[in-house]
């Protein structure tokens, strides 16, 4: 099957994954990282990109982002890409592209995933094994979110400030949102819908997406059609 066209709508959050090159590792060292970091904050803010929650990986990067119009979430892969491409050859002595080809990403519905999808992101170093706490891990959003330090990159998104009345009440029950593990089951979900492209949300959600866009926005149900049950109880 053909990979679909990749799905931008304003105003709602989008997760995306980039991937180095044949896994290769994106990010050699602190520098490295804080060079990432330091263009996407600049990119993002020319772009009006809300940026929600970030992690970086050794050879991937997972980011929560809403842009505010139908081409700035690709003009800030673009030139987020572009920037930290040139810095990351010019330390090191290299040439040529370190991305796995296109980023993937998918738009998400916003209040039943947007905090599971921040969850996903920010416990990523602990499912790998790197830390056993997710605000221990420094190249992420976490400890923003927790209120460790405060991170001029990150724009809460409304179900976040829905968390409590203030910020002690907010970064306590993301604390403790953090130590709970996202369920294996959803895990999957976020992973796969970002990864294929499908859109991730609601049954409604996504009739009235499909019917928005004229397009796919989920997998079709593997196996034979159902067929609709006859009077007497069997398939017509």
């Amino acid at each position: 099957m053909a990979r679909l066209s990749r799905l931008v709508l304003p105003g709602l959050p989008h997760h995306v994954i980039q991937r180095g090159h044949n896994r290769q590792a994106i990010f050699l060292d602190d520098a490295d990282r804080q060079a990432y970091l330091a263009a996407l904050q600049d990119v993002a803010a020319s772009l009006r990109v809300a940026v929600h929650a970030y992690v970086l990986m050794a050879e991937h990067v997972h980011l929560l982002l809403t842009p505010p119009d139908e081409a700035a979430l690709g003009l800030l892969m673009q030139g987020l890409g572009r920037r930290y491409v040139a810095a990351f050859n010019r330390r090191h002595g290299r040439s040529g592209t370190i991305w796995e080809g296109r980023y993937r990403a998918t738009v998400i519905e916003p209040e039943p995933y947007t905090l599971p999808c921040m969850r996903y992101i920010e416990q990523n170093p602990v499912r790998a094994g790197l830390c056993l706490h997710a605000a221990d891990w420094p190249w992420s959003s976490a400890a923003h979110h927790v209120g460790r330090r405060r991170d001029a990159l990150i724009s809460e998104p409304m179900p976040f400030w829905a968390q409590g009345n203030t910020p002690f009440e907010r970064e306590m029950a993301w604390q403790r949102l953090l130590d709970e593990p996202l369920p294996d089951v959803q895990v999957q979900q976020m992973t796969d819908s970002a990864l294929k492209g499908w859109v991730l949300g609601s049954g409604p959600f996504l009739a009235r997406v499909g019917t928005s866009t004229g397009r796919p926005v989920a997998p079709r149900p593997r196996g034979r059609p159902r067929h609709a049950p006859t009077r007497d109880g069997g398939a017509a």
